[in-house]
């Protein structure tokens, strides 16, 4: 079961471990605190310690993927 803070997106265009590196480096660098899970086969991105969903979204959005509610 998912944290009570914690942020599920599915990331279609997430297509290899370069991607998941990506992101997870961009959300880390906005928010250092944060816990990001990646799973590639099911294309989800779960973040834990970050910001509102509207502001974790552009975090990963200004990489140059598409994350959408999960």
């Amino acid at each position: 079961m998912p944290a009570e803070n914690s942020l599920t997106f599915t990331v279609p265009d997430m297509t290899c471990g370069h991607c998941v590196k990506t992101i997870t480096g961009a959300v880390l660098a906005a928010y250092p605190n944060a816990k990001v899970e990646i799973d590639l086969g099911t294309k989800r991105v779960t973040v834990e310690n970050a910001g509102d969903r509207a502001a974790v979204a552009s975090v990963i959005e200004a990489e140059g993927y598409s994350p959408a509610d999960a």
